[in-house]
């Protein structure tokens, strides 16, 4: 019986990570069409028709997660296209942003706010100008977050709204255009209010309406980027190594574990999440900081411990004692109005 010749390569998906980290770029055979990213950008797509919204942003391929200026579209990451990429991602970054339905979806309807700024000039408008600030003001590379502050919505997590206008007006979409949004009843005392107003006055004024940007222009797609995912990796880690070292994840990881030591042992998320009213109040008690300032650190703590797939360590009383500690030394630095580097 004749035999076949053995092939010459692995498939790229079973190459060891040292194997794919030598692949380019451009050689990916990846694509949005092939991947679990296709019924999501439907899914934004419904929900932009649901509210009488024209638009369709275009969503290419590229190394991160942006819209560019001018352009009325989306880049998403190279690394949700394929759950072999994920994984490579989640080994080297710790974390993959998007990594699930819930957090996808709301990435991607932020990244839509900043579209259909681009799409229909809206950061031109007086109106937006007047309740957002000015789009021409500096891009800042990190920001000083105020977690008490009813200006802004909450969406993203880590305050990520007070970072630019730009980012503030994309915030606020997103709050506006998820469904089912009760951001009438959530935020009706708050100064954060007029500005989901005037996003619903200016999706008023554009629905039903063509765009008049809609170029298709697809900035720093990979199908186009030679560099080998090594040479993006050491980029990365070069532009995120404060980021990846920030003081939030550090202490957290002293904290819990990333190992699950039996089947019953509780994630740190949980038990951040179980003794929530106890931490917020015995910390606010302790520095004199409202308690809303507390609970807005925490809500960090927690998101980031999912993030991150971290384990409770030993005691559970004990790790909700050190946890009270943890989280009285972040929200004393953020009174201090020192912002701890986390990954945005």
């Amino acid at each position: 019986m004749a035999h076949r010749p053995r092939t010459a390569a692995l498939h790229w998906t079973r190459l060891s990570d040292e194997a794919l980290l030598q692949l380019r770029l451009c050689d990916l055979p990846v694509s949005i069409d092939r991947s679990a990213l296709k019924p999501h950008i439907r899914r934004l797509y419904a929900e932009l028709e649901r509210r009488g919204i024209r638009f369709r942003p275009h969503v290419w391929l590229g190394e991160e997660w942006f819209s560019p200026d001018g352009v009325p579209g989306i880049a998403v990451p190279f690394y949700l296209a394929h759950p072999r990429l994920e994984k490579l991602e989640r080994r080297i970054m710790r974390t993959v942003e998007g990594g699930n339905s819930r957090w996808l979806m709301r990435i991607l309807r932020h990244e839509a706010g900043h579209a259909l700024d681009n799409a229909y000039r809206l950061r031109r408008r007086r109106c937006w100008r007047e309740v957002f600030g000015p789009a021409s003001r500096p891009y800042p590379s990190r920001y000083r977050a105020r977690p008490g502050s009813r200006r802004y919505v909450h969406h993203l997590g880590e305050w990520y709204a007070q970072a630019h206008p730009t980012e503030d007006f994309a915030e606020t979409f997103a709050v506006w255009l998820k469904p089912h949004s009760d951001w009438r009843r959530s935020y009706a005392d708050w100064p954060a209010f007029e500005k989901l107003q005037l996003v619903e006055e200016l999706m008023r004024s554009v629905r039903g309406e063509r765009a008049p940007v809609r170029n298709r222009e697809r900035v720093e797609p990979i199908d186009a980027n030679t560099r080998t995912l090594a040479q993006h990796y050491r980029r990365k880690l070069a532009r995120h190594h404060h980021y990846r070292r920030g003081l939030a994840d550090d202490m957290l990881h002293k904290l819990f574990s990333e190992e699950r030591a039996h089947a019953n042992t509780m994630r740190a998320s949980t038990l951040l999440r179980a003794h929530k009213s106890a931490l917020v109040a015995a910390v606010a008690d302790e520095l004199g900081t409202p308690l809303y300032s507390v609970h807005q650190v925490l809500r960090l703590l927690i998101e980031r411990s999912e993030a991150l797939t971290l384990y409770v360590r030993g005691k559970r009383r004990e790790a909700a004692r050190d946890a009270r500690a943890t989280l009285a030394r972040i929200t004393r630095l953020y009174a201090a109005g020192e912002t701890p580097h986390l990954p945005l």
